[in-house]
Parts: structure tokens; sequence; C-alpha cells
């Protein structure tokens, strides 16, 4: 199998952006071959699949109300799915290069970075429309929100800082200085506490942000060039992938410390967490699968094939179902965990 990926199909932008181009061109051109892994496991062959816009990047669900929203890179669009039917019920209009999304249920709101112009779209889940542009820092990449305390953090790769916003105001009120190619950025609303992965090869580490106080209290060193992070707040645990050492590093939420790493597939970018049921889904950029780790053990489970280099995921835990978008192929995998 061989898959060649050119700046001329968009996966690359042009703003600079490092994570993006190592991610993307050096995980998937670089020798231009990738090899999978031979996956198939029922579940990931029977998932339903739905066609989105022009190379899906970030993914985020509101469980609230059952919708799941899809930053479409090249589209410079969010897809709008509902998760009753699967079906796409409306494409918004947002920035240039959606990457991250992110979801406040208390106030049905997305908020969706665009790395092509330096700003936040904030979109009103009623209505479908966008409500205000936020401008950040340079390069604006993972997106996540305090639903307690209405603050969304943005991580700015280009500025090496994260930017934090008012929800209620849609103004930026703090710039949070952290590494180098900042990327990837989760909250624990329970402990008011984000994490924040620092992509560059001389950072590999997660800053750790106390959110009442906009500072830096801690940094914890993970593996190489971590992409994504996420947090489950029944057990206080932050899940990291590591995309070029093809791990996933736990960390315990009450002492900063990395308490396993746990071997997945082949360049490992997205992650998420059910809280409900313990699980953690891993989406594997070069290996076209979702791996799945027990959050009780870290024992790797089956493995599912699903969508062409999948990137983000996202889990609504009160349905047990995973979203997974493959930038490959234009469309979302739903898996049911």
């Amino acid at each position: 199998m061989i898959c060649r990926f050119t700046h001329s199909q968009g996966l690359v932008s042009n703003q600079g952006n490092t994570l993006t181009r190592s991610l993307l061109v050096g995980a998937m051109a670089l020798g231009a071959t990738l090899v999978p892994l031979g996956l198939s496991s029922p579940a990931g062959a029977n998932s339903p699949t739905i066609s989105v816009g022009s190379q899906p990047h970030g993914v985020a669900v509101n469980p609230d109300t059952n919708t799941i929203y899809v930053a479409n890179y090249s589209s410079n669009s969010v897809s709008v799915i509902d998760g009753s039917n699967n079906h796409v019920k409306s494409t918004v209009p947002v920035g240039t290069h959606p990457f991250g999304v992110a979801v406040n249920p208390s106030t049905d709101t997305v908020y969706v970075t665009n790395v092509g112009n330096n700003s936040v779209s904030v979109i009103n889940g009623s209505t479908n429309t966008v409500t205000s542009t936020v401008t950040v820092g340079t390069h604006p990449h993972g997106v996540a929100v305090n639903p307690s305390t209405d603050a969304v953090y943005v991580a700015n790769s280009g500025g090496n800082s994260v930017s934090v916003i008012d929800g209620s105001t849609n103004s930026v009120t703090a710039t949070v200085t952290v590494g180098t190619h900042p990327h990837g950025v989760a909250v624990n609303p329970s402990t008011d506490t984000v994490y924040v992965t620092n992509s560059a090869r001389s950072s590999r580490s997660v800053s750790v942000i106390d959110g009442s106080t906009n500072t830096v209290t801690s940094t914890v060193t993970v593996g190489s060039k971590p992409s994504e992070v996420a947090v489950n707040t029944s057990t206080n645990t932050i899940y990291v992938a590591n995309h070029s050492s093809h791990s996933v590093s736990v960390i315990d939420g009450s002492t900063n410390t990395v308490t396993a790493t746990v071997t997945v597939g082949s360049g490992p970018y997205g992650v998420a967490v059910n809280t409900s049921t313990n699980t953690i889904y891993v989406a594997n950029l070069s290996g076209h699968a979702v791996w799945v780790i027990d959050g009780l053990n870290n024992h790797v489970r089956p493995r599912v094939t699903v969508g062409t280099h999948p990137f983000g995921v996202s889990v609504n835990p009160s349905t047990d179902t995973v979203y997974v978008a493959n930038v490959g192929g234009n469309s979302v995998s739903v898996i049911n965990g």
C-alpha cells in the first residue's frame, strides 16, 4: 500500500506550523510509504462512516444534544452531525484552516481554532451560526473548555502560549507562556487544571496550568512529539499521545508524574476518554486504526480499523459512541464503544 501526500493536497499548512508539517509530511510522506497494520475487526468494519468536508481534523461532541462537530481543515467549515441518525444536518463556514474544536455543553457553544487567520470562531449550537470571532495567538491548534468556569483555552503553536478566553464575553483575558510549539490542550473541571502538550522535540513535555491563577505550576516530561491530550475527570488521570514515540503517557493528576507508558500503533495522534467506562481511544494516524486502552490496568484491547489516516477522536459517554475524523478519507468513523 503506497500513500502519497503532497503540499497541493492541503494536508500541510504554509503557516509555519511545525507539528502539522512534521506529522503530516514527516509521518506520511517521508519515504512516501505507509505500512498498514493489517488490522481487521468486526466493530471497525461494520461501523458507519459519515462523509464530511475536506481533510477533517478536530472532532468534538455535545453529549447533552447528541451533536458532533467536525473541523474541516481544507473546506474552511464545520460539519454538524446528528448523533441520533449519523446525518450531517448543517455545515457552518468558519475561518481559514479550522483545526481544533471544543464544546461547552452548559452554554451549547462551540469553539473552533482557525490556524490560517489566528482566530477562534464561536458557534451558537442551537442555531449553527458563528456569533463571534476572537483573535488569539499565532497558529492556534488545540482548544478546550472548562464548563464550570466558562473559560476557553487555546494552544498557540506559533506563539508558545495559551490564550484564555472568557466565554461570557468572548474576550481574551490572559495569555500564558508554555513550552515550544504547544499543540493539544485538555481541562479537568473538577480540579480547574489545564494540560498543554508541547510538541517540539526539545520540549517533549506537558505544561500544567492552574486555571484559577493562569500560571504554570508544573512541567511533566513525556514521549517524543506529544500531540493530543485527554483527561479522565473521574480518576484524575491524563493521557498523552506521543506521535514519534508510538506510545501514550499516563499521568497521575494528583502528583503530575508519569505512572505508565502504553505502547500503541504507528503515529498516535488523537486521544479521547470515555469517563463512564474508563476506556481510552487513540487514533493512529499512520495505522488506519483506533487503539483501545483499558484505563483500569492500562492494557490494550482489540484495535478497531477505521478510515484513512485517523486524526481527531471524541467520545459521547452518554451513548458510549466514539467518533473518529479520518483526514485522508474526508469522513468520520462511528464506533460503538
